[in-house]
């Protein structure tokens, strides 16, 4: 495929078209989109990136394409761990859920914006400097070893945390929340609202998560267009996969270490790489060390099967079962407690309630060694009990 000035042109007209299209026919209107709807665009926007990827095969060669597809694969799957902080983000900040979509689309395009400028810079050092692909190899195998720290710790001391304090230092003057609204007016002056901080939270996380990704596919193909391509449709459709993946996410229990191989399976690919192009002059004198290379389709391959062991086994887990009976129980409670401080109708109440009820025994038949993963689990009962008092009182009951 050629990489003439007309193809980046058209290449770029079809990204920002796509994401106008998000914008105006998606989240000009707040609303809490159902999982039917992310699921029917998520697919959409999979399958448009898929159709690219088929047109980059036809007309650019195989190699190219496996090169697009193992570097989409990679974004795509990297993407999944991006909404883990996503979710942190929107549950620290507040962020009431029909109001998301904004948030997350402005944020996309911040990482757009700035990956765009990682892989050009990625790409002018490749051409110059060849012993980056050390570098970049490096960096993968340290975040792989990082990704294999326990959640609870790694999750601890992440980076998220710091990029929420720093964001709240920057940007401390912000009044409530005004719909989707970046900007409101309050007595006469002109005042930024929390999701001004939510925006740029999203934003600086995912340039942070930019310094992994884009050097593992930088791993996979040195080609700037490949590299642009695979890593803006992998964005394209973060938004509508943060809606449909995150009741799902809690099963995903190894997912990490699904990441951690394939971090590591490309930071050896490009350490390889590197000793094959070698040219630094304490490493075999300069010269270039005679070891095997990975190919492409290799990667692709291996990719493609640690990704799918990971899936089955967090799915077929009763331990991934568990966690995600305790995230139902904890969602059906936060939806009980909001409507019985609003005063809902009666006939809302009661099935939130029931939710809830069959939700409590589900979590209360699970073994002990299960139930022992709650966080806070003294609250989450006096909670629970609270919940119940309220819909005593109410005579809000289950049949």
């Amino acid at each position: 495929m050629p990489h003439g000035g007309l193809v980046w042109e058209l290449t770029i007209a079809l990204v920002v078209g796509l994401l106008l299209f998000d914008y105006f026919f998606h989240i000009r209107t707040a609303h809490v989109p159902s999982l039917g709807e992310a699921a029917r665009w998520s697919a959409a926007y999979v399958g448009v990136a898929l159709a690219f990827g088929a047109a980059v095969w036809v007309l650019g060669g195989s190699e190219m394409g496996v090169q697009y597809f193992a570097g989409y694969l990679t974004e795509k799957a990297l993407s999944v761990d991006n909404v883990f902080v996503f979710l942190i983000i929107m549950t620290s900040f507040k962020v009431p859920r029909e109001d998301q979509q904004k948030a997350l689309l402005i944020g996309i395009v911040i990482a757009l914006l700035a990956r765009s400028g990682f892989i050009f810079l990625g790409a002018a050092l490749i051409e110059r400097f060849a012993w980056v692909f050390y570098i970049f190899g490096l960096i993968l195998l340290v975040t792989a070893g990082h990704m294999l720290v326990p959640e609870d710790q790694r999750r601890s001391d992440d980076s998220e945390g710091t990029v929420l304090r720093l964001t709240r230092h920057l940007l401390p003057d912000c009044g409530a929340y005004d719909g989707d609204k970046l900007f409101t007016v309050v007595d006469g002056h002109r005042r930024m609202t929390p999701m001004v901080l939510v925006v740029v939270a999203l934003g600086l996380t995912d340039i942070l998560f930019a310094l992994d990704s884009i050097p593992a596919i930088f791993g996979l193909t040195q080609d700037v267009f490949i590299v642009f391509t695979a890593t803006a449709f992998s964005l394209l459709g973060l938004r509508q996969l943060f809606f449909l993946v995150e009741g799902l996410l809690e099963r995903l229990i190894y997912l990490s270490y699904g990441l951690a191989a394939i971090l590591a399976f490309i930071g050896v690919k490009l350490v390889l790489h590197a000793l094959h192009e070698n040219n630094v002059p304490f490493i075999n004198d300069g010269e270039p060390v005679k070891v095997i290379e990975i190919t492409t389709i290799q990667s692709l391959v291996v990719i493609l099967a640690i990704l799918l062991v990971t899936v089955l086994l967090s799915l077929l887990s009763p331990r991934g079962k568990a966690k995600s009976a305790i995230r139902r129980l904890r969602r059906d409670l936060a939806t009980v407690q909001e409507l019985q401080a609003q005063a809902a109708s009666e006939a809302e109440r009661t099935a939130a309630y029931e939710r809830l009820v069959a939700s409590e025994r589900a979590v209360r038949a699970l073994p002990e060694k299960y139930r022992a993963m709650i966080d806070e689990r003294q609250t989450l009962r006096e909670m629970l009990a609270d919940v119940h008092r309220r819909a005593a009182a109410a005579d809000t009951t289950v049949p």
